[in-house]
């Protein structure tokens, strides 16, 4: 299962510094102007899961292997790009790619850093980049909502679950609301919108780049993101990007003495991580044993099969039941001989919904 995040926001605001950071890699070229990122930067990034270590502490694994998310930094957008302007519709095509938007915000003030604007407002900025999304929907969906309603008219069943979703769409577009806020009521208006890709229908989460001195507690513009994303229902996190790229320098054992320097006790790419994670509505089961102790993504609701097909789609064809553990009975009883012992290795079936933790060995026959 591959999940990607798409990196976005005005020019020079620290999209690709911090992509470098995320990937620790210098695979995007940050530079002092616009549009020095031309083609979209993808990089995998693992999630950071304390619980993997201990389990694997636990068992004696020989191997960890985290789940991971992509990253892909895309080019700056610009007023107009929905028309064209800048580098335009090549960009507005790359996020319609990705699973969740990450729209990186500048709070923070440098002369020596210019703005396309010549100034410091990240929720100016930040309308100006949804109202290119916005307007690349519109165009999208009206011709397309006409046809559908027309077809309706003449009984066409598909057009008028297009007609009615869509239309829904529509109007929040037309009152200067994202598509996301859209409420499909039943499955078939769910796959529609779905597959209509619309750029505003993605989650957004907003980072705030701040300078190094507000890392810890943000300052008066990254207040204000926060107070924009919770009345939107999106999340926001702070980051210093500016830090990030030291850290990516630094060795591992230096990184928490600077950071508790700094009065942070995780890096802030590890939030950005994070939140990435549980904006896309996903989880983590685990596979523990001697060999490897590894993190495997299922969205939120998954069954047992669904999950056990993350690992091999002959998993989930000729599933049998789970062998699954609860994280906390595992680590309290020093793995899987004590939880069994303890009653606590439980035999699950094809409808039992996967928890967040669960440490799972699949049964199957093919």
């Amino acid at each position: 299962m591959g999940f990607r995040c798409g990196i976005v926001g005005l020019p020079n605001v620290g999209k690709s510094t911090l992509f470098n950071a995320l990937t620790e890699t210098q695979a995007a070229q940050a530079a002092n102007y616009p549009f020095c990122t031309i083609e979209p930067n993808v990089g995998q990034v693992a999630v950071p899961d304390e619980r993997l270590d201990k389990l694997a502490a636990i068992a004696g694994s020989a191997k960890i292997i985290p789940t991971q998310l992509g990253f892909v930094d895309i080019a700056g957008l610009v007023k107009g790009a929905s028309k064209g302007e800048g580098l335009g519709n090549q960009f507005l095509g790359n996020i319609r790619e990705v699973d969740a938007i990450v729209h990186v915000l500048r709070c923070f003030e440098d002369d020596d850093i210019q703005h396309v604007a010549n100034r410091v407002d990240p929720i100016a900025d930040a309308e100006v980049v949804e109202t290119e999304l916005m307007l690349s929907d519109l165009d999208s969906l009206e011709k397309r909502v006409a046809a559908a309603a027309k077809k309706a008219t003449a009984g066409d069943k598909e057009a008028k679950i297009t007609a009615s979703v869509l239309g829904q769409a529509l109007a929040l577009l037309r009152e200067g609301k994202p598509a996301r806020l859209t409420e499909p009521r039943d499955d078939d208006e769910a796959r529609v919108f779905a597959q209509a890709q619309l750029l505003t229908a993605k989650p957004v989460l907003y980072v705030c780049n701040v300078a190094e001195a507000d890392a810890a507690e943000g300052n008066a513009l990254s207040a204000k993101v926060f107070a924009k994303a919770q009345a939107e229902g999106a999340q926001a996190v702070v980051v210093s990007a500016a830090i990030e790229s030291e850290l990516v320098a630094m060795p591992g054992e230096e990184r928490a003495e600077f950071l508790s320097e700094l009065g942070l006790t995780e890096s802030g790419l590890a939030r950005v991580i994070r939140a990435g994670y549980r904006l896309l509505g996903l989880n983590t089961f685990f596979t523990v044993g001697p060999k490897e102790a590894r993190a495997w993504t299922f969205h939120t609701g998954a069954k047992a099969p669904q999950a056990a097909g993350e690992i091999h789609t002959d998993f989930e064809r000729g599933f049998i039941r789970a062998e699954t553990i609860a994280y906390d009975d595992y680590v309290t009883l020093g793995g899987e001989a004590g939880a069994r012992e303890a009653g606590k290795l439980r035999q699950e079936g094809k409808e039992y919904l996967v928890q967040d933790g669960d440490v799972m060995l699949f049964k199957f026959n093919v």
